[in-house]
């Protein structure tokens, strides 16, 4: 058994964390003593490595309760997840380690980095913890069967995913350079690759996609990496993307009036 203050040590976390913890029912002391000490057993240490875990992949303590409370909970299964977004964690640094390192040399004058590498280090690896954030409001097991779906393509798949984003990205930013505006037809078609592309991440509703346009600008985190492909990126895929679900939305409403007419005029 460990005390408040071993667990923490062992985790390296405050004693106010767990104290935390407990107060919301996230992570409850195994037992308390008659002098009124918290003391965690085994399996308690077990669900506070599952916790940090998920912290560390981006999702909120609630979510992460609901999680760890599902009667179908894996924790085998949970591991080779965590596993698995680690690997992409690390591959994804590496990538921007290595993309900083050639644009410096590219500044210096010792190489020539094309267009298309300069926006390499911003594959679907960010992409994918950028939308995680705006699916954590419709639920974890929404978010689980995205990262269940990412884990199961190859690593040849998951290379041509993204460069297929880069290359929606580089084509809004020449958009922009271009001067169109993000409700021409022509951005208005790069969007549909945008939606078409979420698609190998989870199934987007009307609601999540005018969503992740609005986190586009409000989160810190989506903005300060727009910012670093292109300071009008944000708002131009806010706009653009409001534009896109109001038509998506129009079209919709269109398809439902003419069902209702078409059964109004059989029967």
């Amino acid at each position: 058994m460990y005390t408040v203050k071993q667990l923490a040590e062992l985790a390296g976390i405050s004693v106010r964390t767990l104290h935390y913890y407990d107060e919301i029912a996230l992570l409850t002391p195994s037992q308390v003593g008659a002098n009124n000490y918290r003391y965690y057993d085994e399996a308690a240490v077990m669900r506070l490595q599952q916790i940090l875990f998920y912290r560390e992949i981006g999702l909120e303590l609630l979510q992460i309760k609901d999680l760890l409370d599902s009667p179908n909970f894996d924790l085998v299964a949970a591991l080779q997840s965590h596993r698995a977004a680690l690997q992409e964690k690390s591959d994804r640094l590496q990538k921007l380690v290595k993309t900083v390192d050639q644009t410096i040399k590219h500044l210096m004058g010792e190489i020539n980095m094309s267009k298309r590498q300069f926006f390499e280090a911003f594959n679907d690896e960010t992409q994918k913890e950028y939308e995680r954030e705006a699916r954590l409001q419709y639920g974890p097991d929404q978010v689980n069967t995205s990262i269940k779906r990412w884990n199961s393509y190859t690593h040849a798949q998951r290379e041509a995913i993204s460069n297929e984003g880069n290359q929606v990205y580089s084509d809004l930013v020449d958009a922009i350079e271009a001067g169109k505006s993000p409700l021409d037809a022509d951005v208005q078609t790069i969007l549909q690759r945008w939606h078409k592309h979420i698609h190998y991440f989870y199934e987007p509703s009307l609601d999540i996609l005018r969503g992740l346009g609005e986190l586009y600008v409000s989160s810190p985190d989506f903005r300060k990496n727009f910012d670093k492909i292109d300071l009008r990126l944000a708002e131009y895929m806010r706009d653009g993307v409001m534009q896109y679900v109001d038509d998506l939305e129009y079209a919709e409403i269109e398809r439902m009036l003419a069902e209702d007419a078409t059964h109004k005029s059989i029967s």
